[in-house]
């Protein structure tokens, strides 16, 4: 047991080191501003107050909310079909398909979402073929509907995965022994797929929504410094205006709500469970 403990020290240090020595700088950077002569630093709120008192950071907030919202639906939409059909196969076709869906997140996000800025352009793969056979052409790049696909397209093998492991585990014989007491395949599906595998789509929203409400390159590039999401307000604090206090500032209000929407998730993957036992 003593050995085991041992092991375990370098990993403690380097989670104080690489997480909480940085979480610390953050709500002190958050909590402080430049001070006197006296002090360096001075105790404050006012870097949350500008934030919340200035409507443009609330609509970028909103704007961020939204777009996490949308992409994790989507994403729910379009995965969780998907991850019922691997389920559902066996052998080398499932190997295979499952191969298809994680080779993508092998290659480095940004090269991904750089594919997606010539694929989009207006003299990109699409609008050269819609041309060739409409003769129209249709702005995409720099739009809402760019961001939305690049963080669909970047987050929804996560959802995926997620939802095919709940599915993989569950008892194929449960199913069995709804039909058996008269459950057509849509009432075993209600009653018996889906709240089995609600833990599988809760950590899919979780892995989905976290990444997209604070993403910053990907509005970045495709929506072209036109479309500001929370993220970019970030980096732009730390890397080009050098306000560090107000940066951490905001990076704490999105842990906050990262937190919140974590422990709502948890609680209703929770609820879902008790009424499952009962049902």
């Amino acid at each position: 047991m003593k050995q085991f403990r041992t092991m375990a020290y370098p990993y403690i240090v380097w989670i104080i080191a690489m997480i909480v020595v940085p979480m610390l700088m953050i709500v002190m950077y958050a909590f402080t501003t430049k001070g006197n002569e006296v002090t360096t630093f001075r105790f404050t709120f006012e870097n949350f107050l500008q934030f919340f008192s200035d409507s443009i950071f609330i609509d970028v907030l909103k704007r961020s909310l939204f777009i996490a919202i949308v992409t994790t639906v989507i994403c729910i939409l379009l995965g969780y079909p998907t991850a019922y059909i691997l389920a559902q196969m066996e052998g080398r076709k499932k190997m295979i398909l499952v191969l298809l869906i994680t080779i993508p997140m092998w290659i480095n996000m940004l090269v991904r979402t750089y594919a997606w800025v010539g694929i989009l352009q207006d003299e990109g793969v699409i609008n050269s073929l819609l041309f060739s056979l409409f003769g129209i052409k249709i702005k995409m790049l720099h739009t809402s509907f760019a961001v939305i696909l690049g963080m669909v397209y970047n987050f929804i093998p996560f959802m995926i995965l997620q939802i095919h492991t709940s599915l993989a585990k569950m008892d194929k014989s449960l199913i069995e022994a709804a039909s058996d007491l008269g459950a057509n395949r849509l009432q075993c599906f209600l009653r018996v797929t889906l709240p089995l595998s609600l833990p599988g789509v809760i950590s899919g929203i979780t892995l989905v929504f976290l990444p997209a409400v604070s993403s910053f390159f990907i509005p970045k590039l495709l929506g072209g410094g036109q479309y500001v999401l929370i993220g970019n307000v970030i980096e732009s604090q730390f890397l080009t205006s050098g306000s560090w206090n107000f940066g951490s500032a905001i990076s704490l209000i999105m842990a906050v709500i990262i937190m919140i929407s974590m422990y709502i998730t948890k609680k209703v993957d929770k609820g879902d469970t008790e009424r499952g036992r009962f049902n």
